[in-house]
């Protein structure tokens, strides 16, 4: 019964989370400067403007406007992409249709972004903990606090004209599916997932040296030393599970960031991802692709942290002990 009231309490809060957000989204797009009517029809008659309007709905107020997209999108409709034109415009795609060319692409670069960045942050983590305060560990961190300072389009703009300009090893430009080839596919987003895995390679090792660090102060380590197990079991079986939790809450917390970040380097690498429809969509006042594809970023980053919850105390029983108590 206690499970059941925590899990219904979890989904009011994520419920509540996503209504706030879409709603506070629907009120800055509403407040965007410039009228999606005149956008989308420059040179058309004011009878003309004013059933853009009402057919978008943005001659309506916030409230009912936003109910109105609310109760569409929960039944599946994201709304539809307007083309515009001098003395025309037409509803050339819907919404869902564009996104489902462009949520693959930035859902994979995030997924290498993310795997890579703890594949090389663990044992780069786990090795300054067990060198601390030696000179490897001294070198290493002040070169990760210096790459944690760049911004990622910095980097990117650096890989794009040395591996893709000055040394053409790969193509600065461009996005490759796997039908296409796995080859060509994985030469095409290699230079954007260093540009946005460097910066969390820094942060979450620098994260996880210092829990690590606090862990190996614990009696039970102590305890598995003086059994006379080696150093690498105690670091891999005892240590690094306890040390893990705060490096899966940065990781989950960091999707939203991945997804800020994303949009400058689909910009430079002509991925044509969620975050440059994003920026397309706002530049042509697309509300209803704005609402949507905001919601969906929202929904996908709440869903996300939820399942990282779920599995903290699968890593360490003593957030289930505490819970219970």
């Amino acid at each position: 019964m206690q499970k059941i009231k925590q899990i219904c309490l979890q989904l009011s809060q994520v419920a509540l989370v996503l209504f706030l957000v879409t709603f506070f989204v629907t009120v800055l797009v509403r407040l965007l400067p410039g009228d999606i009517a005149t956008t989308l029809l420059p040179f058309g008659t004011e009878e003309e403007l004013d059933l853009i309007r009402t057919e978008l709905g943005t001659n309506s107020n916030v409230f009912v406007y936003y109910f109105r997209w609310l109760g569409n999108f929960l039944q599946g409709d994201l709304g539809v992409y307007y083309s515009a034109g001098e003395d025309y415009y037409s509803a050339s795609m819907t919404v869902w249709a564009m996104l489902s060319q462009t949520i693959p692409r930035t859902l994979l670069i995030m997924v290498y972004t993310l795997g890579f960045s703890l594949l090389c942050s663990i044992p780069l983590g786990m090795l300054l903990a067990y060198k601390s305060d030696t000179r490897i560990d001294k070198v290493l961190s002040n070169i990760l606090f210096g790459l944690s300072s760049i911004p990622n389009f910095a980097v990117g703009l650096g890989l794009a004209f040395l591996i893709g300009v000055k040394f053409p090893l790969l193509d600065p430009i461009g996005y490759v599916t796997w039908a296409e080839g796995a080859t060509g596919h994985i030469k095409s987003v290699i230079m954007p997932v260093l540009s946005l895995s460097l910066g969390l390679i820094a942060t979450f090792t620098r994260l996880l040296r210092a829990d690590i660090i606090s862990t190996l102060k614990e009696d039970f380590v102590t305890m598995a030393s003086s059994k006379g197990l080696s150093n690498r079991w105690i670091l891999w079986r005892h240590v690094f599970r306890p040390s893990s939790l705060s490096l899966l809450t940065a990781a989950a917390l960091n999707m939203g960031s991945l997804i800020g970040g994303a949009v400058i380097i689909e910009v430079i690498f002509a991925l044509n991802g969620v975050g440059m429809f994003l920026v397309t969509s706002i530049a042509l006042r697309q509300y209803l692709a704005i609402q949507s594809t905001v919601a969906i970023i929202a929904i996908s980053y709440v869903v996300f942290n939820l399942i990282v919850d779920a599995f903290m105390p699968k890593i360490d029983p003593r957030i289930r002990s505490h819970r219970g108590a």
